[in-house]
């Protein structure tokens, strides 16, 4: 869906973002004052209209998915409510390539950009853009060596007979009912209410569920089929 026009003359829409992930940084504030009178002057220098300085305060940046305001302004950004994200250091935004190639590639699909103080990095301008695809290539290619390190890590496992993944975080006894259940031939939804109604809780939420049964069953199953190649 497309979005809205701007005015032709409407100066562009900026957000900023900035990040401090320790106790000390967040209690003094030197951390996120030094951040924003950055992203602030920046603005004002290009003539941009600044709608607000979002702030993940006292949160780390290893994942994206654990940083609320970041995850709300990327939203923004990619409905058109604002042009242009705007950050004093590339780290406050992003701790992997990974994440980088991420948030870059969002940018390029839904038409907005990012500048990045500290490295230089503005895709509004065409050798921004340039180095943008750069850095997703790079990300691209990261990404296929994480997973070609996982597959070998589980080929590795899987050879001396061990799971390949998380260890289970059931209790062994209830995961030895439900794979019992199952091989009987009870329905999962009938063991699913059968366990709500026993008390036992699931890992997550307050009802198991068919899928999570089924899940259960398929991990004891692997686990037996392991143990049997392993001797």
């Amino acid at each position: 869906m497309p979005h809205p026009q701007k005015p032709a003359d409407a100066p562009r829409r900026a957000i900023g973002y900035t990040r401090v992930s320790t106790g000390q940084q967040v209690e003094s504030g030197l951390g996120m004052d030094a951040q924003r009178a950055a992203i602030e002057a920046e603005v004002a220098h290009r003539g941009w209209e600044l709608l607000e300085v979002a702030t993940d305060a006292g949160i780390s940046g290893s994942t994206l998915r654990r940083r609320p305001a970041l995850r709300r302004v990327l939203d923004q950004l990619d409905h058109g409510q604002a042009d242009i994200l705007v950050v004093a250091k590339l780290d406050r935004l992003a701790r992997s390539v990974v994440d980088l190639g991420t948030i870059l590639g969002r940018a390029q699909k839904r038409g907005w950009a990012l500048v990045a103080l500290d490295l230089g990095v503005d895709t509004s301008t065409s050798t921004g853009e340039l180095v943008a695809n750069v850095m997703m290539s790079v990300a691209q290619w990261e990404r296929r060596r994480i997973g070609e390190r996982v597959e070998d890590t589980h080929a590795q496992r899987h050879r001396r007979g061990l799971r390949a993944g998380e260890p289970p975080r059931l209790p062994e006894e209830v995961r030895r009912r439900i794979a019992s259940e199952v091989a009987a031939g009870r329905t999962l939804r009938t063991i699913a209410d059968s366990l709500h109604a026993d008390g036992i809780p699931p890992l997550r939420g307050s009802r198991w569920h068919p899928s999570t049964i089924r899940h259960v069953a398929r991990s004891v199953a692997l686990d037996h089929a392991l143990r049997e190649a392993g001797g």
